[in-house]
């Protein structure tokens, strides 16, 4: 359940990529569940299985607007919170994954500014 919190709180900081405001239809379980693959990687780094990419990219499509993307980030941070993970390896999976985003992927994002919802 820990490697799933880390996962979700890379993912979640991925997912605040822009789009309109509108009602959330993204859950905490869903980017827990798309991130769970990548556990092992953000732990332990090597290589980025392909069924964690796919839930990165997954999620990312999931969260299109402003509401999913705050509700994804918050879950990934109170996640993360809660298991050791490699901050380094959070920080490259997007490009390891083929996913551009426009900030940092950090626990200390805050998943309600301008940068973290672009």
């Amino acid at each position: 359940m820990a490697s799933i919190k880390v996962a979700c709180v890379v993912l979640m900081c991925m997912v605040v990529v822009g789009a309109p405001i509108a009602h959330a239809t993204i859950t905490c379980g869903q980017v827990v569940s798309g991130l769970a693959p990548c556990l092992t990687y953000l732990q332990s780094g090597g290589a980025v299985p392909v069924t964690c990419c796919d839930g990165v990219k997954g999620l990312v499509a999931l969260a299109q607007n402003t509401t999913d993307k705050q509700t994804a980030c918050n879950c990934l941070k109170s996640t993360a919170a809660s298991i050791q993970f490699n901050a380094e390896n959070a920080e490259s999976l997007p490009a390891k994954c083929g996913v551009t985003l426009p900030y940092k992927i950090s626990t200390s994002t805050n998943s309600s500014s301008s940068e973290a919802l672009m």
